[in-house]
């Protein structure tokens, strides 16, 4: 009986030191470390011990990870060690594996030849895995490993376009990690804030959480940081020495020619710290001459957006002969940014005023771009005709040649919603004809709006080639008002709550001002939708347009 307790014992030592073996050569990146790890598991697996099972099977999946980019592998071997955790009800580990699980399939799913359904596939495993990873800190308080995990799922986020989702995630993470100062997660988190922001439009917002990041990234190569880096590499190895002592006689000598080479990576390591240091703080200056540059830059970018602005109106039509067409109308139109990717539109023969709301695809200067290509369409389209159906179906087929598109995944989706009206003054008619945007209608004296919906399609994009849009005639009475409008009023968030104000909300305001004439009606709109916003950021661009007959 003491002779099988002393082999157990014995058999359990080898493990180990095949395993530290194993660590050692990782740390490396000498592929002997699959070896030593490989013996460390069928010893393990004969005794049992799933415990070091779950440790070294996802310590040789990071190995093939890291080292050879051998994701399937990588994928296989963290399974494993998921499986052994979560029936030994290691939590903290098992969030790890599913983490470093989640993070693998974001890779996959960005690698070149993949279908769009297999790479979204792929997005929703990762989000899947991070969520799982994300509910298990959050019960046993794993704040450094939360942080990590939020990074994770607000990038995937931003992949998949869910921009809010993506903020929330990302400004968890970086308040989790302010309170606990892990300098590392405050890095990432700024970058990923700084290309949300970017991939938002928001240019402002990008540049300013790049400073963050500058700064906190500069600050982690500080000299105090790398003796901080020697010290716990120092332990680190002193640890596995102290382990590796332990172990059989018989491998004595190889273990410790195993830590000597281990001490003297660490010590190139702590060698090459410093010197990155030095010459970090010899690269300030530089760095702070390229701050400079890109304050520069940004203000050259600022000044060309707003010379953008100039032409943009240019070719919006002029408010005044609008006006003289419709005396009693107006057209509140509030750019997010700069430029917009809202625009309105009018044109008139001798017989009617035709007058139109746009939406634009994006905000901003992506978006300014796509209202050039739209009015510029819609001048052609009325070149052809003035039914507003066959209007509609020319702007439809003209955007989609102007941007190329076609079924392919390498297409653009890019279009606009559109509200278009005829109006008929002597004889009080309105024709409309809508994709996507619908007219309302208040009657002289009416407590509720009437609503004409619009065709359930976008202009461009997906729409197709023969896409027909229904147009609709209405009879109006002296004293009835309608309006055309595109979705930024109703979308706006509140500065006090963060709630949009949403159409019915809207609905509620027209009818609570038809007391008033229509240029009192935009100025009440006006100022009540910056009261709203209580100085927080406008989300999209408005444009709301009222007619009274």
């Amino acid at each position: 009986m003491k002779n099988e307790i002393k082999k157990s014992f014995v058999e359990r030592k080898i493990s180990l030191a095949y395993a530290a073996i194993g660590s050692v050569y990782a740390d490396m990146g000498d592929i002997k470390a699959i070896d030593y790890f490989s013996k460390a598991i069928e010893r393990e697996e004969k005794a049992g011990d799933k415990n070091a099972l779950s440790v070294h099977y996802g310590y040789l999946g990071n190995f093939y990870k890291d080292q050879f980019k051998n994701y399937n592998k990588a994928l296989n071997f963290f399974s494993k060690a998921l499986a052994y955790c979560e029936e030994l009800g290691e939590e903290n580990r098992a969030s790890f594996w599913l983490g470093n699980t989640g993070s693998i399939l974001v890779i996959l799913a960005e690698e070149k030849g993949i279908s769009s359904f297999r790479r979204d596939s792929l997005r929703d495993s990762a989000m899947n895995y991070f969520l799982r990873a994300l509910k298990i800190t959050e019960r046993i308080e794993n704040k450094r490993w939360q942080a990590a995990l939020l990074n994770s799922i607000g990038s995937l986020h931003t992949s998949n376009g869910k921009y809010r989702d993506a903020e929330d995630c990302l400004t968890a993470s970086l308040s989790i990690s302010n309170d606990i100062q892990n300098l590392p997660n405050i890095i990432e988190a700024e970058k990923l804030l700084s290309d949300l922001y970017d991939s938002m439009g928001n240019t402002q917002l990008a540049f300013d959480h790049f400073k963050l990041y500058i700064a906190a990234r500069d600050s982690l190569n500080s000299e105090e940081n790398a003796k901080s880096l020697t010290l716990v590499e120092t332990k680190y190895l002193q640890d596995k020495k102290d382990l590796i002592i332990e172990e059989d006689k018989r491998r004595q000598k190889l273990i410790t020619y195993s830590v000597s080479a281990g001490l003297f990576l660490v010590l190139l390591l702590a060698i090459f710290i410093l010197r990155s240091y030095r010459q970090k703080k010899k690269s300030n200056i530089l760095l702070s001459e390229k701050n400079k540059i890109i304050e520069e830059k940004n203000k050259d970018i600022t000044d060309s957006i707003v010379y953008a602005k100039r032409i943009q109106q240019a070719k919006l039509p002029n408010k005044d002969d609008i006006y003289s067409s419709l005396s009693q109308c107006f057209i509140l139109f509030k750019p997010k940014d700069i430029v917009s990717g809202d625009f309105y539109f009018f044109h008139r023969n001798e017989k009617l005023v035709f007058i139109a709301s746009a939406d634009c695809t994006g905000h901003g200067v992506p978006g300014a771009f796509m209202s050039m290509i739209g009015s510029e369409k819609l001048d052609d389209a009325f070149a052809h005709s003035n039914d507003l159906s066959q209007i509609l179906s020319y702007l439809n087929r003209g955007i989609k040649t102007a941007l190329k598109q076609s079924e392919s995944d390498d297409s653009t989706r890019d279009g606009m919603d559109i509200a278009l009206c005829a109006v008929n003054i002597r004889e009080r008619t309105v024709n409309y004809a809508g994709a996507n945007r619908p007219l309302w209608i208040v009657r002289s004296g009416a407590t509720a709006i009437e609503e004409i919906k619009a065709t359930k399609k976008a202009i461009g994009g997906l729409t197709d080639d023969n896409q027909h849009f229904d147009s609709h005639e209405i009879q109006l009475q002296a004293g009835d008002t309608f309006y055309i409008f595109t979705d930024g009023y109703a979308d706006t968030f509140s500065g006090k709550d963060d709630k949009k104000l949403t159409t019915k909300k809207f609905k509620d305001i027209l009818l609570s001002i038809q007391d008033k004439k229509m240029k009192e009606q935009e100025a009440y709109l006006d100022n009540f939708i910056e009261e709203w916003k209580g100085g927080t950021e406008q989300v999209d661009d408005i444009l709301v347009i009222g007619v009274r007959l």
